[in-house]
């Protein structure tokens, strides 16, 4: 497993047991032998979810998982494979059949990772104007799906109990409403302390689980 990726999923399921009560070790175990396994993805995939089936506490991070796998996939597995596998048709079958599996979390993921090979600071603009291209004509979806995170950018210079109170309020029909709160948070302070982790969960509505990827996204961040 990516020691990047480790971090993420440990930190995840810890920061998920402290704020659900909940036991993770079995499950954390578990989820480890996936990751680490030589099997073909598809095959990681259907392990994974045989896991969160067998420990449906965590359903809520499933995709996460997913998308956190994937990113492993990228970066482990990939180079056991030939050179031009993510061009092959292999590899396009599987994006057919998981096109709906996974969030929009593994852009910001993709995007740390970049981060982290050209040694720069992630910021939620230089994410958005070019990782994501949202003003380029040809990445319309791009803008649609992230545009609640474009028009708030402010907040940014603003607080979490801020950013907690423009999260409630996004419409159901916001396809980043679940995501918001811990990615806003998380660009707004990457290294938070025991005391801004507090206040984070005492803003959310969802604690389990924004907490939960606040804590991956900030695990992943590290070097």
């Amino acid at each position: 497993m990516d020691k990047h990726i480790e971090q993420a999923v440990n930190a995840s399921l810890d920061q998920f047991e402290k704020v659900a009560s909940f036991p993770v070790s079995d499950f954390k175990n578990r989820i480890a032998d996936v990751f680490d396994s030589d099997e073909d993805f598809m095959t990681k995939v259907s392990l994974m979810d045989e896991a969160f089936d067998d420990d449906p506490h965590l359903e809520a991070l499933r995709e996460v998982f997913f998308d956190l796998l994937m990113v492993n996939f990228f970066s482990e597995d990939v180079k056991k494979l030939e050179e031009d596998y993510l061009e092959s048709e292999e590899w396009e079958d599987i994006e057919e059949e998981t096109i709906d599996r996974g969030t929009e979390l593994l852009n910001v993921l993709l995007y740390l990772r970049e981060c982290r090979d050209e040694d720069i600071e992630p910021e939620l603009e230089d994410f958005l104007k070019e990782f994501l291209l949202v003003d380029e004509d040809e990445f319309q979806d791009e803008y649609r799906i992230y545009e609640d995170v474009i028009a708030n950018q402010m907040l940014m210079e603003s607080s979490v109990e801020e950013i907690s109170k423009v999260a409630k309020n996004l419409p159901e029909s916001s396809e980043f409403k679940e995501l918001f709160y811990p990615v806003m948070c998380f660009f707004q302070q990457n290294t938070p302390s025991d005391h801004q982790t507090e206040v984070f969960i005492r803003n959310s509505v969802e604690p389990e689980f924004d907490s939960s990827v606040y804590a991956l996204l900030v695990a992943f961040n590290k070097n």
